[in-house]
């Protein structure tokens, strides 16, 4: 097992197969800085399938257990089935997932799961169409992404849902998602507004916070009991109603869990982050094109592993702080 130099192993990987969406939303991709004349990365600075496979070898001695898709919006990557397939080769214990928008989901639900996948996170913010297509600059709506929603269970996949209020935005929204998918019997976690790359014009007073959100559920549903952590490195802190229904909260503002994390994130162009909130990233694709095997890129990660020491969240409270993290949907949150 590799650890940092607090102590924390590397077992997930959250892997960006693209930049490009098909949403704007203003707190990821806003419309007036990533609009029509925007430059996405040209297809050769991207990672080919052939360089994530080796990167996941890489990584897999060092303790990974996990390997998650993300974007942009992945399911726009074409071929991502393979891609699932050729995971899969690497090691038939690894859990591989999906972070998606849903939009596409339909589509592409049956065929990922038969390449491979085991489980489906989609974001989703709202049930009122009106707010739906307002965060995504879309003109999709919330049932478009329930219908992915459905594909994905039918297909045999776990499906989670994210969810991020915004204050004076999307609380009325809490309920109406905890009614829809407790009927569907779909984990719902709910994200307190982060600082993040690419967010617009974020401050501490647009954050809903966990305590908060329960209590606006518990109105309706009664009392929520916590639930102890089933692993080390758990983001969401997950509650439960009196039938045993589970809701997740990812607190990331009020109650950071830097020190467990044990996630790496490697961008669409092959840079490795140690942290949602970094600011520079280790070029392994450079390596890779410089003739780089799996032995070389596991050294090199181990290293950068080794010298992790990130902590935002829990020093973001510190006035002195003055980072730009990097983009948000260039490492798929």
């Amino acid at each position: 097992m590799t650890a940092d130099s607090l102590g924390r192993p590397l077992k997930d990987l959250r892997i960006s197969i693209t930049d490009r969406c098909n949403f704007r939303c203003d707190y990821c991709m806003p419309p007036e800085k990533f609009g029509l004349g925007y430059e996405f990365l040209p297809r050769s600075e991207i990672l080919s399938f052939e360089d994530i496979i080796l990167l996941v070898k890489a990584m897999l001695p060092l303790g990974l257990e996990k390997v998650r898709i993300t974007g942009g919006e992945p399911l726009l990557r074409k071929g991502i089935e393979k891609l699932i397939s050729m995971i899969r080769e690497c090691d038939y214990g690894l859990d591989i997932a999906l972070t998606t928008n849903g939009s596409l989901l339909s589509k592409f639900a049956r065929k990922l799961a038969v390449s491979g996948l085991d489980r489906v996170t989609i974001s989703l913010d709202a049930i009122d169409d009106d707010i739906v297509q307002d965060i995504s600059n879309s003109n999709i709506g919330s049932n478009d992404i329930i219908s992915g929603v459905k594909s994905a269970i039918d297909a045999g996949l776990a499906v989670k849902i994210n969810t991020v209020i915004i204050r004076n935005y999307n609380e009325n929204q809490i309920v109406p998602i905890v009614k829809e998918f407790y009927r569907l019997g779909v984990i719902v976690r709910f994200i307190e507004y982060m600082d993040v790359g690419g967010t617009k014009d974020w401050n501490p007073e647009q954050v809903v916070f966990g305590d908060e959100i329960r209590s606006i559920i518990a109105k309706d549903y009664g009392e929520l009991v916590p639930v102890k952590p089933e692993k080390y490195g758990e983001v969401a802190n997950r509650w439960a109603l009196s039938d045993g229904y589970q809701i997740g909260f990812i607190e990331s503002i009020s109650k950071p869990f830097c020190q467990s994390c044990t996630r790496a994130r490697i961008a669409a162009n092959g840079k490795l982050y140690t942290c949602l909130f970094a600011e520079r990233g280790h070029d392994l694709k450079s390596l890779i094109k410089l003739g780089a095997n799996v032995g070389d890129l596991q050294a090199a990660i181990s290293k950068i592993w080794f010298n992790r020491d990130d902590k935002y969240s829990e020093i973001r409270h510190l006035n002195n702080l003055d980072k730009t993290p990097v983009e948000m949907h260039f490492i798929g949150g």
